[in-house]
């Protein structure tokens, strides 16, 4: 039942535009009571936000042997979901939402955002196994720093963003990350502990 309101939700924002979407016409055409999709989503934003953008599982890491390398590969697959003209319509109601729904914030630090973040976590592991960082980063300051500047450009400033773009994003990223490590292992102090 989830794949097909899924596939409908996304059929329909295809069709109609997320603006003029309603759970009403999601379930008409999945072929399922509402009360059905408010069991599973909380909302019409929460319910196109998985449909758009993360009912796929996230990527496998690419392993590309370089904490650039791997922060590359991450973000270009991210771009592909997050430029999708269906997420750059949906971005701006799910922040409204998030901001105002307590739950639903919870729900989504909970879930997306905790994935993202082990994504990161692994990346982070691996470049310290590899001796590049000098030790480890907190896995949300990485997200912040390659994602959420992604997610500004494309969703506030509202940038035509390349692969030029976002493979500078990620070299920015892994000198921030690099940096941060440095800092933390010099001064063990100011540490920030990996969630």
């Amino acid at each position: 039942m989830d794949h097909k309101i899924l596939q409908t939700t996304r059929e329909l924002i295809d069709e109609i535009g997320y603006p003029a979407l309603t759970v009403d016409q999601v379930a008409a055409r999945a072929g399922v009571g509402k009360a059905a999709i408010y069991r599973r989503y909380a909302s019409k934003a929460e319910m196109a936000f998985v449909a758009t953008m993360h009912e796929q599982q996230l990527p496998p890491l690419a392993g590309t042997g370089s904490l650039h390398g791997d922060l590359l590969a991450l973000v270009r697959t991210f771009h592909v979901r997050m430029a999708a003209p269906a997420a750059r319509q949906l971005a701006p109601a799910l922040i409204s939402e998030l901001a105002s729904n307590p739950e639903l914030d919870t729900r989504f630090q909970d879930t997306f955002l905790a994935a993202e973040q082990a994504c990161f976590a692994e990346i982070i592991e691996q470049a310290v196994a590899r001796g590049e960082l000098a030790g480890a980063v907190d896995p949300a300051m990485a997200h912040l720093l390659l994602l959420g500047s992604l997610a500004s450009a494309l969703y506030i400033l509202n940038l035509s963003v390349d692969d030029a773009m976002v493979t500078d994003l990620a070299a920015a990223a892994a000198a921030g990350i690099t940096a941060l490590a440095d800092r933390h292992h010099s001064d063990p102090g100011g540490a920030v502990e990996p969630r």
